[in-house]
């Protein structure tokens, strides 16, 4: 599995995630019964469940005029993972974890996700 399709299925677990408050484990194992189990895909999904409080805060920090709860779910589930790779993951360039996040919005969010989710990124790494 490629860190792109690896990255759309952490956001498709951390969504669910985020809708129904369950074990991420399980999670993953579930939604890859037909996949391989990626060492990425795990820890994008391990790390951000771990860290999401953490994650949040870091977020809240860098908008304007919303906060956390107010961002519709997928969206801040994209944050989150970028954020988290940011963060956490030093091998990958922040213009990749950027442009991936940005991506993911524009496929999974409305027509102004990917603006968004690109001026929230844009202000942590600045």
């Amino acid at each position: 599995m490629n860190r792109h399709t690896a990255r759309e299925n952490a956001f498709q677990i951390l969504f669910q995630l985020e809708i129904n408050d369950r074990d991420a484990k399980e999670a993953i194992e579930e939604h890859t019964d037909t996949l391989e189990i990626d060492n990425f895909l795990k820890t994008l999904v391990e790390g951000v469940s771990t860290h999401k409080t953490e994650l949040d805060q870091v977020i809240t920090e860098h908008l304007e005029k919303w906060t956390i709860d107010r961002i519709a779910a997928v969206e801040r589930t994209i944050l989150r993972l970028a954020v988290f790779e940011l963060k956490y993951q030093e091998d990958i360039p922040s213009s990749v974890s950027i442009n991936e996040a940005v991506e993911l919005a524009n496929v999974f969010g409305d027509e102004k996700s990917g603006k968004f989710v690109n001026g929230v990124l844009s202000k942590i790494v600045a």
